[in-house]
């Protein structure tokens, strides 16, 4: 009886982790071996491994891939770097601190796509406030496509999305900041350790556990974030920001293909799973140290 009762306030929770988890990834992954569009969602047709070989066939695809590596690598150490810095800053009350935490963490609960819009606004290369703020105070002469020129596209986006994740960092970081025992600083600053051996030989150790699963979350996070992007850019111009997440969502807009969607959601998904497993080990192995 007690079992049974244990299995019935278990399911609700069961229930929802299937059907919003374990389901969709298994219905994509058959999904992915079928020829499925909109014009064909009665009678899918079982393809094998042709969704896999027109990705992997695919002259861009690379190009993809070093896309998402740029995008993963630049964003999320940013947003660590200045996460910290952030963090460290808010640890010590001030007078307006809880305003100021506030204000900093507010663009956190906006939407991706929403930030990607006004920001798409902001720096449009004919209209956009950030070229007439530059031209008026006589930094350039003639207004920059952020988003245009394929010189500067990947880079807008990228700090677009560092300036929208620092938030996630500063707060994860700051709760583990408040639990280091201040009794360890007191020791190290009457043994004359300056700020930045006091960061790295007590800060950063201390609080590892929640460096190394806030930095595995956010990768997996920003691969799987193509709302800045999409809201910005779309993956252009010319493909310069296109990124595996991008290019499946430009793969069912623009050639109504679910099959090769899903596939490329597949690839996504091992790639995750095997950096989480390869950063897991590693880390369990003691090869990253702070």
């Amino acid at each position: 009886m007690k079992k049974l009762w244990v299995v019935l306030m278990l399911s609700p929770t069961f229930s929802l982790v299937f059907l919003l988890n374990l389901y969709p990834l298994v219905r994509g992954g058959v999904i992915s071996f079928q020829r499925l569009t909109v014009f064909n969602l009665n009678n899918p047709r079982y393809v094998g491994l042709a969704n896999y070989e027109t990705i992997l066939r695919d002259p861009n695809f690379p190009r993809i891939l070093w896309n998402t590596l740029v995008w993963i690598a630049w964003s999320v150490s940013l947003q660590f770097i200045f996460g910290l810095i952030l963090a460290l800053l808010l640890e010590k009350p001030f007078k307006g601190r809880g305003a100021y935490m506030g204000f900093v963490f507010y663009p956190w609960a906006l939407s991706g796509f929403a930030i990607g819009l006004l920001w798409s606004w902001l720096l449009n290369g004919q209209f956009g406030v950030v070229n007439d703020l530059l031209v008026r105070m006589r930094f350039i002469k003639v207004p920059i496509g952020f988003l245009s020129d394929e010189r500067f596209a990947m880079m807008s986006v990228i700090l677009v999305n560092v300036w929208y994740g620092i938030p996630f960092f500063a707060i994860m970081l700051l709760a583990a900041l408040q639990s280091v025992p201040r009794e360890l600083y007191e020791a190290a600053q009457i043994d004359g350790a300056g700020f930045f051996q006091r960061l790295f030989r007590i800060t950063l150790p201390y609080i590892r556990p929640t460096v190394v699963s806030t930095i595995l979350l956010r990768i997996i996070w920003v691969m799987n974030f193509p709302d800045i992007i999409y809201g910005m850019t779309r993956g252009g111009p010319a493909g310069v920001t296109t990124i595996l997440s991008v290019q499946m969502l430009n793969v069912v807009y623009y050639r109504n293909n679910f099959g090769l969607a899903s596939a490329l959601g597949v690839i996504v998904t091992a790639v995750l799973l095997a950096f989480a497993v390869v950063y897991l080990s590693l880390l369990e192995k003691g090869e990253f140290e702070l």
